[in-house]
């Protein structure tokens, strides 16, 4: 496992920078930090790119969805509908919708914490996400298994940092807002924020999972067989680790492997070591996880958006060839990226938690 974690953080980091160096440009303005100077341009807005990943999107999408609307839902037995949501889950809710409202205005008392707003929504949202699961089924994450919940927040910063690095390479977002902290306050503030990531998106998943017609029919597809599992990782690896270093190269023409290369990196890496990836499961005809991971993220994205739109301190985009038709700060298309990330948060779950995940 330390072998595998060691060897996709190594290719993680320094992929990139040989890309960068193969191209001739400078390796110390990616080491920035905080990272504060923009300096890849991006491409102007093109039709033709933007109709182009409009079809791919919706002809990946497009089967799934019809497929999963037109199923039969199955039936799970009866479950307890007279169970309260849990006094918790209201605390959250409160603490979300408090936390909105200061967010989105700019209150005189509360101007010394107005660029601190970020966790206590995401905060409320976990304990609101898993009270509902809780009202549902029964149980949830946060109190089933609290230890593998807790341990999810380190490893969601750590996760996300590997993302704001990557952003380095093609400045797809950028953070605008009061620029008065240090490296140092910058580093715990940005920690603190992204140590909600994965908690977020596995809380929703789960919820989501408690909902049969989310996952209609997908539980008995066409089983997906390798031929040679250990052929196909190398190669695998090949496209993760061609793409990482690529990114340095053509930022503006490979921007979408941000979100796509460390999945396939880790999945090599799963193969390679004989172990279960998330696309096991589709040897048996499951794909109900991977949809469940993909469509929580979008969920948790639509809320990220929401929330930043609006906050003193937030982030912004500059997407190439697709930058208009803006659902909050994103453009329409951005949001394609939410559902590859769904499958980022699983695979790297996995990848720390084989016993638990």
């Amino acid at each position: 496992l330390m072998i595998a974690i060691v060897l996709t953080l190594s290719f993680l980091i320094g992929l990139p920078l040989v890309g960068v160096l193969l191209a001739g440009q400078p390796v110390h303005p990616y080491l920035e930090f905080p990272p504060q100077t923009r300096f890849v341009q991006q491409a102007p807005f093109s039709w033709p790119m933007f109709l182009g990943l409009s079809v791919l999107v919706a002809v990946t999408l497009g089967p799934v969805v019809l497929h999963v609307a037109t199923s039969r839902v199955p039936e799970r037995g009866a479950t307890n509908t007279t169970r309260a949501f849990p006094w918790w889950g209201w605390l959250g809710a409160t603490l979300t919708v408090c936390s909105w409202v200061l967010v989105w205005n700019r209150l005189p008392w509360f101007a010394t914490f107005q660029t601190h707003t970020f966790t206590p929504l995401w905060v409320g949202y976990l304990l609101m996400i898993n009270g509902w699961t809780f009202r549902r089924t029964g149980s949830c994450m946060m109190l089933d298994r609290p230890r593998f919940f807790l341990a999810l927040f380190p490893a969601s910063a750590a996760f996300w940092w590997c993302f704001e690095y990557l952003n380095r390479f093609v400045q797809n977002w950028y953070y605008v807002g009061p620029q008065t902290l240090t490296p140092l306050e910058y580093g715990l503030h940005a920690t603190i924020s992204f140590s909600t990531v994965l908690p977020s998106v596995l809380s929703t998943m789960e919820l989501l999972a408690s909902i049969p017609a989310m996952t209609a029919g997908l539980e008995q597809l066409p089983p997906v067989r390798l031929s040679n599992r250990h052929r196909a990782g190398w190669g695998v690896l090949i496209v993760a680790t061609t793409g990482l270093a690529g990114i340095g190269i053509f930022p503006g023409l490979l921007f979408p492997l941000v979100w796509v290369a460390p999945l396939l990196l880790i999945t090599a890496m799963q193969m390679l070591a004989g172990r279960e990836t998330i696309f096991s499961r589709t040897e048996q005809g499951d794909w109900s996880s991977l949809w469940l991971a993909a469509i929580a993220a979008l969920v948790c994205g639509l809320c990220w958006e929401m929330w930043n739109w609006k906050s003193l301190v937030h982030w912004e985009y500059a997407i190439p060839s697709v930058h208009r038709f803006k659902l909050f700060e994103m453009p329409l298309l951005g949001y394609a990226g939410y559902l590859p990330f769904g499958l980022d948060c699983l695979s790297v779950t996995q990848l720390l938690f084989p016993r638990r995940y």
